[in-house]
């Protein structure tokens, strides 16, 4: 405990020359002035010039602090779920987990060594949940708070020592934490548990199933396979209905350390809701084996889609499939054709004398197939073209274009419509091409995994049907697919400067799906085989754009979710397409949607209007828990008239078991804060490397006189008592 100063040469100069001139004019005032207080006045007048030249010189009070306590050493043992990880050889026929090695590294006669000299915390971090608990699957690995809660511990703390895998899967800034530890002094020794390299495993990544599929009709099923195996494999996945033993098979080339993407085709044959569940067989090399199976739910459906056909001539493609859609008992059609050649609209069953006026007619349908349809006179106005595009965009309907040789599609340019073709077109070559020799449709990659254009009933036997199917003459002047969209199918030999010709085109449009078809020979696909695949392709189509709209529909609302299965902590937007008592979509009115969580709590929530035009009301659902929930929609006029959509949540494990060490972000952190990565072998010489760390330096606790505020109110105290002794000493 002392008082320093850090005076400079002109600090000191000044000083002198201040307090010498301070002092001559004081001795001349006392010997001039002869008054009782004046000796007095002027030594205090002098001492108050001493102090603030001394100011000038920074004093500060300085005290040392000896600390009180031993340094503090932390141990801290990492408790997640990867620590569960059984890759640890301590021979070769001796293999524990993570966890049960770090528990043993650190015995009770290093721990007595190092208490003789510290005071040592024994502690573990990230504990996991029980397997059964809610919140198992959000569980995650976080190294930073375990560092940040023992820094502010103490103020002692000699080091941390920490046994972890590596796996730090929070939000918290762990390199924050460790430059801390660095700023403070205080060293972090890793000490890693587990394997660098992953475990030999074939994983069940992910599934992307269907909610609902129509009776009678196959649904596809993609799922991920992860291979962490030194060898490919040639698996066989099974899907399997858990109430009726019901099986689907398909072999598998996997190949080593990599992930594969495919698909599995599923037969919907009753109503109701079914689970089933897919595994991939457990091979020899496998060490964790409770990852090869994945349980679903997928609900079969009787329902009727509504299409309406819109066409302007009577052609071969829109005849065969109006025909295929009519002899459909799913699908009810009707039929609006403009024929140029005569005055009167097209007659016959199911067939309509003019366009939907209203937008509760036109909001009735699905699926609206356009042909070779333009503006004006015989054909669309804007205003329904504008009406088609607000179906599509806002009431999750679909919109297949089906240009022909009139090229009258082309005029839905200048419309509304525009937005919603997929493909730009050339405007030289406004009726198409024409070759005499008839051409493929060629699949693309896209094409060939998806199931619009699944006609066979595997994927090879798919491939084979595409390669014998007839060919076409025409197609549509297509430049190329805009951007955002998925091209399923092009011309087998035309190509251009943005490569082959896209002719089988699909895009989401709003909350709406649109297919282009760029030729109307698709029923060439009947010869020889009648209706089969010609059918199958369309039904199809009208199938997969009219899903959405039919995931829960009601007497008066549709509730479409995004995403339609939703992962743990997924915000889930759930859109309500609502109709009046009248039919029409309801513009006036309050839509309320009940939300049943998994552990039966029940809250409400109004929806907000997102389109009053089209009946169209929004809410957004966090989901906070694995399991069943219950969205329940209803309006506040009809409480009784409800729609229920049922969303089954996936509890995808943050933290996963069977994970590689670590080791490069162990290594990053021992670098930050100069500590070391100490192996096994290596920790007794670890305790004494702790033992011989020099003891932490005293704490020094410094004043700064020259700018505490005491001094300053010392000095104006000093400046009062001068200014009212020179009062009474009668002097101004």
């Amino acid at each position: 405990m002392n008082l320093s100063f850090f005076p400079t040469v002109e600090a000191i100069t000044l000083t002198i020359l201040v307090l010498g001139i301070g002092g001559f004019l004081s001795y001349r005032a006392i010997r001039l002035n002869p008054r009782p207080l004046t000796k007095k006045l002027e030594i205090l007048r002098f001492i108050i010039l001493t102090i603030i030249c001394l100011l000038i010189w920074q004093p500060e009070y300085v005290e040392i602090i000896k600390p009180k306590e031993k340094p503090k050493i932390s141990i801290l043992i990492d408790d997640s779920a990867s620590m569960q990880t059984q890759d640890v050889e301590l021979s070769a026929q001796n293999v524990i987990t993570r966890k049960d090695y770090a528990a043993d590294l650190l015995n009770k006669e290093q721990i007595s060594a190092l208490e003789s000299t510290h005071l040592v915390d024994k502690g573990s971090f990230s504990s996991a949940p029980k397997q059964d608990s809610p919140d198992y699957a959000q569980a995650c690995s976080d190294l930073a708070k375990p560092l940040s809660d023992a820094m502010q511990s103490t103020d002692n703390l000699h080091a941390i020592v920490m046994l972890t895998d590596g796996g730090h899967n929070a939000q918290t800034p762990l390199l924050t934490q460790a430059q801390k530890l660095r700023a403070r002094g205080v060293p972090l020794f890793l000490i890693p548990t587990g394997s660098e390299v992953p475990l030999p495993d074939l994983a069940l990544q992910e599934v992307k199933a269907p909610t609902y599929g129509i009776v009678h009709e196959t649904v596809q099923i993609p799922f991920t396979i992860k291979s962490t195996l030194d060898k490919d494999r040639q698996v066989t996945v099974e899907l399997k209905s858990k109430s009726s033993g019901r099986i689907a098979t398909k072999t598998v080339n996997i190949s080593a350390q990599s992930e594969t993407t495919d698909s599995l085709l599923w037969k919907i044959q009753q109503e109701g809701a079914e689970e089933l569940e897919l595994s991939v067989p457990v091979q020899t090399q496998e060490r964790i084996k409770n990852n090869n199976t994945s349980s679903f739910l997928i609900s079969g459906k009787k329902e009727s889609i509504k299409v309406l056909v819109i066409d302007s001539l009577p052609r071969w493609e829109y005849r065969f499939i109006r025909n295929a859609l009519y002899r459909d008992p799913g699908v009810e059609v009707h039929t609006l054709l403009f024929h140029p050649e005569i005055t009167a609209m097209g007659e016959g069953p199911g067939y309509l004398l003019k366009f939907p006026e209203k937008p509760e007619q036109l909001a009735s349908y699905d699926v609206i197939f356009i042909g070779d349809v333009g503006l004006g006179s015989k054909g669309l106005t804007k205003g329904q073209a504008t009406m088609l595009k607000g179906m599509v965009e806002n009431q999750a309907s679909g919109i297949v274009f089906l240009p022909g040789h009139q090229g009258r599609l082309l005029e839905l340019l200048n419309s509304d419509l525009a937005d919603l073709l997929p493909v730009t077109f050339l405007s030289s070559q406004k009726s198409g091409t024409t070759h005499p020799t008839p051409t493929p449709l060629i699949l693309t990659h896209e094409g060939r995994g998806s199931l619009l254009t699944l006609l066979g009933d595997s994927e090879d036997e798919n491939d084979s049907i595409w390669r014998t199917l007839p060919g076409f003459n025409w197609y549509a002047p297509v430049e190329r697919a805009k951007t955002g969209t998925n091209v399923l199918a092009v011309h087998g030999n035309i190509k251009n400067n943005y490569g082959r010709l896209p002719l089988i085109v699909t895009q989401t449009y709003g909350t709406g799906k649109v297919l282009f078809m760029g030729t109307d020979a698709a029923w060439r696909w009947r010869k020889g085989v009648e209706d089969k695949y010609h059918y199958r392709f369309w039904s199809q189509v009208a199938r997969w754009m009219s899903y959405q709209r039919n995931m829960a529909a009601g007497e008066r609302i549709r509730l479409i979710p995004t995403p339609e299965r939703p992962q743990l902590g997924d915000n889930i937007n759930v859109l309500a397409m609502v109709s009046d008592k009248l039919g029409a979509p309801m513009q006036k009115g309050d839509v309320f949607l009940d939300i049943t969580s998994p552990d039966g709590k029940k809250t409400r929530r109004q929806m907000l209007s997102q389109n009053h035009t089209w009946g169209a009301y929004t809410a957004s659902v966090k989901i906070s828990q694995p399991g069943k929930w219950l969205l329940t929609a209803s309006t506040v006029d009809e409480p009784e008239k409800t729609v229920t959509l049922p969303i089954t949540t996936t509890s995808e494990q943050i933290e996963k078991i069977g994970q590689p060490l670590n080791l490069s972000l162990l290594q990053e952190l021992a670098a930050i804060t100069h500590g070391q990565i100490v192996r096994q072998e290596n920790i007794p010489q670890l305790i004494q490397k702790l033992q011989r760390l020099p003891q932490p330096p005293p704490i020094e606790s410094r004043i700064l006189l020259w700018c505490h505020p005491i001094t300053l109110i010392s000095v104006l105290s000093l400046l009062t008592l001068f200014w009212i002794g020179r009062k009474l000493n009668g002097t101004i």
